[in-house]
C-alpha cells in the first residue's frame, strides 16, 4: 500500500521558556548531543519512515535553522524528496499577519501544498526527541478510518495539566479533548489504559503534538473553523464536538518534549547513559545531520566517563565526566567538566590566533584548570583560565551580559567571553 503523505513541520515561537539559547535561534535550531539540532529529529523520523516531502514553517529568529536545512538535506533528483523552508509571509491573500499558532501556520501555508499529490498531511513539532515510525502512525490512521489521529503517551496526575488531555475509550477513539486542564478537573479525565500504565499511575493520555489529517477533513476543518488559530485549543476540540472521527494512536517509546531548560540540560545528560532511551546507535532509526567532515578528536591525558564526544575535539582537560562535548571544542590542561553540556564551535582559531589571544585576550574554548559543573556553554564561547563555573539547585534565577542562571542551571551565551579567574555560581568545596 503506498501512503501519499506531506509532513508540515512546526519552526516553533519565540521559544521563551528555552531562554538564553533562543536568544538567537529557534528552538528547533538548538544544537543537541554534541553535533545535531533539534530539528534533525523530526526530519529523521520522516526518512526513516519512508515521508521525504517536508515543509519546515519558519518565523521566528530563523536564519540560523534555515541555514542548516539548506546545508543538510540535498537530495538527489531522482528521489522526488525535498526539505523545504516555508518562512511566514505576507500575500494578497492570506494577509499581512505573522503566524499566530500552530493551526493558523498550517493554514496559511497550505496554498504550497496543493500542488503535490497526497491524501494525508503529517503536522509535527520541531523540538521534540523520539524516534517514531510514522507509516504504522498513518497505518493505524487508514484502519481507524479516522478523519484525524494524534499520538498520544500515558502520563501521571502530576504531569498532566502541562498537555492537552483527552478521554480515549476502549476502541481507540477521542470521545473529548481538554487543553492543559487544572489540577481540580483532572479526576474526570482519566482514559482506558494497559495494566502497566495503570499501575505506574499514568492513566491520562497526553496528545504529542503530532497530528495526520485525511486531506479532505483538514480543509473542510479550516473552512468550518476559519479564526481558530490552534490545534489543540481549537481544531481538536472542533474535530470532536462536530462529529469528525477522532484517533489515539497510543505510543509506548521515549518521547521529551524539549521546552524549557532543565528538560534540555536531562535530555542530553540522558545520551550518556548506558544505555540510553534515546538511542544514537541504531542501524534502522538514523538521526541525520549536516557532514561536517571534521578531523577525528584528540585527547592527552583525559579520563572520561559517561560521556559522549563529537568530532574535531582538541582536548586536554584532566576528568570529563556525565557530560556532552560539541565538535571542535577546545579544553585546556588540568581542567574538570561534570554535567555539562558543551555546544562546541562554529570554526576553529589558526596557531597565529591562539598565541596572540594568550597576551591579551581570551582564546576560544576553554581554558586551562578550569572547573565547570552543572552548566550549559552555548557556541564560540571563550572561558579563560582558572574559571569556575558551578551550577546548583539552590542559586536563584539570574541573568547579566555573559550568563543566565535557570532552575540551578548556569547558561552561557553564545558568543561569552569569561575572564580568566571568573567565579560563577555557588562556590566550589
Amino acid at each position: 500500500m503506498i501512503i501519499r503523505m506531506i509532513s508540515m513541520i512546526l519552526g516553533g515561537g519565540a521559544g521563551t521558556r528555552l531562554f538564553p539559547l533562543t536568544e538567537q535561534r529557534s528552538k528547533p535550531a538548538v544544537p543537541i548531543g554534541g553535533k545535531y539540532r533539534l530539528i534533525d529529529i523530526p526530519i529523521s523520523n520522516c526518512l526513516n519512515s519512508g515521508v521525504k516531502r517536508m515543509f519546515v514553517l519558519t518565523q521566528f529568529n530563523s536564519a540560523s535553522l534555515n541555514q542548516h536545512i539548506k546545508n543538510t538535506f540535498n537530495f538527489d533528483m531522482f528521489s522526488k524528496g525535498f526539505v523545504d523552508i516555508l518562512a511566514a509571509e505576507q500575500t494578497r491573500s492570506k494577509g499581512e499577519d505573522w503566524f499566530e499558532g500552530t493551526a493558523d501556520a498550517v493554514r496559511k501555508c497550505m496554498h504550497h501544498v496543493k500542488d503535490h499529490t497526497h491524501d494525508y498531511i503529517l503536522v509535527l513539532s520541531g523540538d521534540q526527541l523520539y524516534q517514531m515510525d510514522f507509516e504504522a502512525l498513518a497505518k493505524y490512521h487508514i484502519a481507524q478510518k479516522a478523519d484525524l489521529t494524534i499520538a498520544t503517551i500515558p502520563v501521571k496526575a502530576k504531569d498532566a495539566t502541562g498537555f492537552g488531555i483527552m478521554k480515549v475509550d476502549k476502541d481507540g477513539y477521542i470521545d473529548s479533548f481538554v487543553e492543559k486542564p487544572s489540577s481540580k478537573e483532572l479526576s474526570k479525565w482519566k482514559s482506558v489504559v494497559s495494566p502497566a500504565d495503570k499501575k505506574k499511575g499514568k492513566e491520562y493520555m497526553a496528545s504529542m503534538g503530532i497530528y495526520i489529517f485525511s486531506k479532505s477533513a483538514l480543509k473542510k476543518l479550516f473552512a468550518e473553523n476559519s479564526d481558530a488559530i490552534d490545534f489543540g485549543k481549537e481544531i481538536i476540540p472542533a474535530a470532536i464536538n462536530s462529529g469528525y472521527t477522532v484517533a489515539s494512536y497510543i505510543y509506548d517509546g521515549y518521547w521529551e518534549d524539549i521546552g524549557t531548560v532543565s528538560s534540555f540540560f536531562e535530555a542530553n545528560l540522558e545520551l550518556t547513559d548506558n544505555l540510553p532511551a534515546f538511542n544514537l546507535f541504531d542501524n534502522q532509526k538514523i538521526v541525520y545531520t549536516r557532514p561536517r567532515l571534521l578531523g577525528p578528536s584528540k585527547i592527552f591525558g583525559t579520563r572520561l566517563n559517561k560521556s559522549v564526544l563529537a568530532e574535531g575535539c582538541i582536548i586536554h582537560a584532566k576528568r570529563i565526566e556525565q557530560s556532552i562535548v560539541g565538535i571542535r571544542s577546545r579544553i585546556g590542561a588540568k581542567s574538570v567538566l561534570k554535567k555539562a553540556i558543551v555546544f562546541g564551535n562554529d570554526y576553529y582559531q589558526t596557531l597565529e590566533e591562539l598565541m596572540i589571544d594568550q597576551k591579551g585576550h581570551v582564546p576560544i574554548g576553554i581554558g586551562k584548570n578550569c572547573h565547570i559543573e552543572n552548566a550549559i556553554i552555548d557556541k564560540n564561547c571563550r572561558i579563560g583560565d582558572n574559571v569556575v563555573i558551578l551550577g546548583g539547585g539552590r542559586l536563584k534565577d539570574k541573568e547579566t551580559k555573559t550568563y543566565c542562571i535557570v532552575n540551578g542551571i548556569v547558561v552561557l551565551k553564545k558568543g561569552a567571553v569569561i575572564p580568566a579567574g571568573s567565579k560563577i555560581g555557588r562556590k566550589l568545596k
